[in-house]
């Protein structure tokens, strides 16, 4: 039985003038997608009123928390004891967001209930992938 975890929180957008501004945002993580956590930034948040989902792996988000961490398009770093910078790097420019660590520390703890770490099951996550590409195609 796949098992969805939704976590609603808040967290601050970093814009190029050093303000923070306050977005609502739920973290996902889904028993068939093992591997991942999402991040869903609602409409009114982006300039184009639409919604976007940054899927990347669980475990970036585990050493993130501990050290700076990923490359790419996705770094994740502590930002002193209470707060989790992530970094979303895309065509279109360069979003960094403010997390309270706790929240995360939470969320991530959680995911571990419904899969443990090391207890993924690479097929079913295969399985899941190949679908979603399937579809897409």
């Amino acid at each position: 039985m796949d098992v969805t975890l939704k976590q609603p929180t808040r967290v601050r957008l970093i814009t190029g003038e050093n303000h923070q501004i306050p977005v609502p945002v739920s973290l996902r993580y889904a028993s068939a997608d093992p591997f991942a956590v999402h991040v869903h930034f609602l409409p009114d948040v982006f300039y184009n009123d639409r919604s976007m989902i940054w899927s990347f792996a669980r475990d970036l988000l585990a050493e993130g928390l501990r050290a700076p961490a990923g490359i790419g398009d996705v770094r994740i770093w502590p930002c002193g004891r209470f707060h989790t910078i992530v970094e979303l790097d895309t065509s279109q420019g360069l979003a960094m967001v403010r997390f309270e660590t706790p929240v995360l520390r939470r969320f991530l703890q959680d995911s571990y209930r419904v899969v443990a770490a090391g207890r993924e099951d690479t097929n079913a996550a295969l399985e899941h992938s190949l679908a979603a590409l399937l579809d897409e195609v």
